[in-house]
């Protein structure tokens, strides 16, 4: 039991941390901060980790597992066409809980201030880079395009969440069917489009 209770404190924490990174950046992410956003005090968090840089480390952790380890596993997925597997790798740009963006943000600004952070960014885009060339592979385009094509995939998406882009329900429809043209060269047919959508119907509320 004991064990029990002190994973779920663990991540308790490390949702705390997650939190005041998303909100205020990695300087945020402190230990006085962390307990009174608990209700506890500091002494407690050296019951469970040895030091900030802990913390730290698990919202690393975390985010590669979410992250990229989302983004390969959609790059792997069933599809009977290359239009249905780049729709399937959209399925992260449209679903947090596939893809945090907000988290993706907060990494990518930390690493301009730790090089440690900036290698573990490095690398997860290598990562996701190869997984989306070996789907165009998979369908046929030869490697060089399929590095291309991937890599027209990965870095437009980055430039959004960077951006912090926001789009209206009928943009976001418009432009994930020109998109997965541009990126294929095959046209999204009505079936395919209304099938994303349909995966989707919150994330398509108009925003203001």
């Amino acid at each position: 039991m004991k064990g029990e209770r002190s994973t779920v404190n663990q991540a308790a924490w490390i949702d705390a941390a997650y939190e005041l990174l998303i909100g205020g950046g990695v300087g945020a992410v402190k230990i006085v901060p962390l307990a009174s956003k608990l209700g506890t005090s500091r002494t407690s968090f050296y019951w469970l980790f040895e030091d900030r840089e802990a913390v730290l480390a698990a919202l690393l952790a975390r985010w590669e597992r979410q992250n990229t380890e989302a983004l390969v596993r959609q790059s792997e997925a069933y599809a009977a066409s290359i239009v249905e597997a780049v729709l399937n790798v959209f399925d992260c740009w449209f679903d947090p809980g596939l893809f945090d963006s907000e988290f993706e943000y907060a990494v990518r600004s930390w690493s301009l201030q730790d090089g440690a952070v900036a290698e573990r960014v490095r690398h997860a885009d290598e990562r996701r880079l190869e997984a989306l060339q070996r789907l165009f592979v998979r369908y046929g385009y030869a490697a060089a395009e399929a590095d291309t094509r991937a890599r027209t995939v990965y870095l437009i998406q980055i430039g959004y969440i960077s951006m912090h882009t926001r789009e209206s329900r009928e943009t976001r429809l418009a432009r994930v069917a020109h998109y997965v043209e541009i990126f294929t060269g095959q046209s999204c047919t009505p079936e395919d489009l209304a099938r994303f959508a349909a995966r989707h119907p919150a994330r398509f509320a108009d925003e203001a």
